[in-house]
């Protein structure tokens, strides 16, 4: 059974952003019709997600530890012209805390799931991070039926190495480390490495410098749904290993948009992707322009507009 309530009544509160910006809220209250909703998995875990607007339904997966509160910006901007999702992943955001189900596959079985039960017959599937993975996990097992456009922000097809693969096929893949164990313990502050093990400086960009915007989500994040980082580590052993090069070049058959940035590790998986996906292209920012690992949630104004422009555009 799906339950939706308004955001203000669900946090029982108003929220006010630290940045008063042009176009953009500076109240949870200013997204106007933002609602709360939560429905139940086969396995029995409530899941949360975010929903707003009226038109084509748009869906976000979002990254490893991230959540609806961190697309607020986006929600805001893109609600007069589709019903927008964000959808919380287990052990995400405001969703339940649960030491099963911490795959992949379960996370893609979770996705098909959120679609039941909002009766979403199809929509505009928007992944980030390892959101993609969800996506490309989900089409690898359900297919494409209920997707009209895909749009994948900055995930590498294959984050983990092989140790006989060629450095054609390591770039192409975007794999940047050769030790699941070594970037779990470094993301978590458990240790060293050295840059044979794991090779990325994406968290030299996990900060606001410039980017008033992403302050705002950020801080909408730490007020309403902080990171459970126990509940976050469960899944990224299995995020780590997986290669999702046969099912992009194989499964994906709608358009589909790649967007990167300049200063994005695997820049060079992501015009792969471009390249190998049928009917797709893709859009790499600039240094200039926030071009990391974070762009879509820096630059919410420039991003909404060129994903409007590419959901709306004619196949």
């Amino acid at each position: 059974m799906i339950m939706t309530i308004s955001a203000l009544d669900f946090f029982k509160r108003d929220v006010t952003l630290p940045n008063q910006l042009d176009g953009l809220p500076h109240k949870l209250s200013d997204v106007t019709g933002l609602q709360i909703g939560s429905f139940k998995t086969n396995d029995g875990v409530s899941l949360n997600y975010w929903k707003a607007g009226s038109g084509e339904p748009l869906v976000f997966v979002p990254g490893w530890s991230s959540n609806g509160a961190e697309y607020i910006n986006l929600i805001h901007l893109l609600k007069d012209k589709f019903t927008v999702y964000v959808l919380d992943q287990r052990n995400h955001g405001l969703s339940d805390k649960v030491k099963f189900g911490n795959r992949i596959s379960r996370f893609a079985m979770d996705l098909h799931e959120f679609f039941n039960a909002e009766n979403i017959e199809k929509a505009h599937l928007c992944g980030w991070s390892m959101g993609c993975s969800v996506i490309w996990g989900y089409v690898d097992l359900l297919g494409t039926s209920r997707v009209e456009k895909f749009v994948f922000i900055d995930e590498a097809p294959s984050i983990y190495c092989h140790s006989n693969w060629t450095e054609e096929e390591r770039i192409n893949a975007g794999a940047f480390t050769t030790s699941a164990e070594m970037m779990i313990d470094m993301y978590y502050g458990r240790g060293t490495c050295n840059m044979l093990q794991v090779n990325t400086d994406l968290f030299n960009f996990y900060n606001t410098i410039d980017a008033l915007a992403f302050e705002n989500s950020m801080a909408l994040c730490d007020q309403v749904c902080p990171h459970d980082k126990d509940a976050l580590e469960q899944v990224l052993f299995d995020h780590i290993l997986n290669d999702w090069r046969d099912v992009l070049i194989n499964k994906i058959d709608k358009p589909t948009l790649v967007v990167s940035g300049e200063h994005s590790n695997w820049v060079e998986s992501q015009r792969w992707i471009a390249q190998t996906v049928p009917n797709s292209e893709d859009l790499i920012y600039g240094k200039h322009e926030h071009g990391d690992h974070f762009l879509h949630l820096k630059m919410p104004q420039k991003f909404a507009g060129e994903l409007t422009e590419f959901l709306n555009r004619m196949s």
